[in-house]
């Protein structure tokens, strides 16, 4: 890419012929995440309002097509790690995160968990572990005062604030305990989302191999079988089987998208709305 190039096609997008614009922006566009330097060079030397917007917009949409296609490559991979999904759609808005800070952020706290781990620990004990180092030495907790926030759905905000919502909390919880070889995983419970402590020796044809029940949203409080289903009756729900087994890391970061496009159709963000519903077409 030739910088001189660039610079002289950013120099035209304030063309008041919307067809020479709508051309210098889709050459602008071509050259990707290449064109970013410049576009946000040019902004910092611009006084005109009009200019500066159009570069904004510029660049959200190279960023958000960095994102619809590193979700894509996720997908089709085989969505293995949840860590990098949630690392993929925090980038959606909040595009230069350091996603180095956020894994070490994880690392501390499994390796907080690790130090106290004891190979002969029971199922109970481990979460309990996993429950003290979360929510008391971390401080983490159910954002009840403000559920509605997309930050909730937001690792790096999550991170920082140590509040989120019922799947953020959740997400981060087995992402750990998976990290230390504990078999938890997320269920996709309606109005909700939960963990199951899950071990395969106990599965057969008539169990699921369940031991019990997390909520992450309020705690770790562990609790079992039954409660789920007296959650499903209150709802009028049938009890499926999938409300009660593990989902997919794509199950998960579905519903992380769904969250934020309720969280922003709230606010009336038409186009965050649209994009985040692309989004959860390439996971379709």
């Amino acid at each position: 890419m030739d910088p001189k190039e660039i610079e002289s096609l950013i120099k035209l997008l304030d063309d008041p012929d919307t067809e020479i614009s709508a051309l210098v922006e889709g050459k602008i566009l071509s050259f990707g995440n290449d064109a970013i330097g410049y576009l946000e060079n040019a902004w910092e030397q611009s006084f005109d309002a009009v200019l500066q917007e159009r570069i904004e917009n510029l660049v959200h949409k190279i960023q958000f097509s960095n994102v619809k296609q590193e979700l894509q490559l996720w997908a089709m991979t085989g969505s293995f790690d949840l860590l990098q999904g949630l690392l993929i759609i925090n980038k959606y808005q909040y595009p230069d995160l350091d996603e180095q800070k956020l894994i070490n952020q994880i690392e501390e706290i499994k390796r907080e968990i690790w130090m106290q781990l004891l190979y002969d620990m029971s199922a109970i004990e481990k979460v309990k572990l996993i429950n003290h180092t979360l929510y008391h030495t971390f401080g983490f907790s159910g954002n009840t005062g403000n559920h509605q926030d997309p930050n909730n759905s937001y690792l790096s905000q999550v991170l920082e604030s140590k509040k989120g919502n019922q799947i953020s909390l959740a997400a981060i919880y087995s992402i750990i305990a998976q990290k230390l070889d504990i078999p938890i995983y997320g269920v996709n419970l309606p109005q909700h989302f939960i963990l199951a402590y899950f071990d395969e020796a106990q599965e057969t044809d008539f169990e699921s191999g369940v031991l019990f029940y997390i909520n992450a949203f309020n705690k770790g409080f562990i609790f079992g079988k039954r409660d789920v289903d007296a959650f499903l009756k209150q709802l009028n729900i049938h009890p499926d089987k999938q409300f009660y087994e593990p989902c997919t890391n794509e199950d998960i970061i579905k519903r992380v998208i769904r969250n934020l496009i309720s969280s922003y159709d709230k606010q009336s963000a038409v186009d965050k709305v649209r994009e985040l519903e692309e989004l959860l077409k390439i996971l379709n």
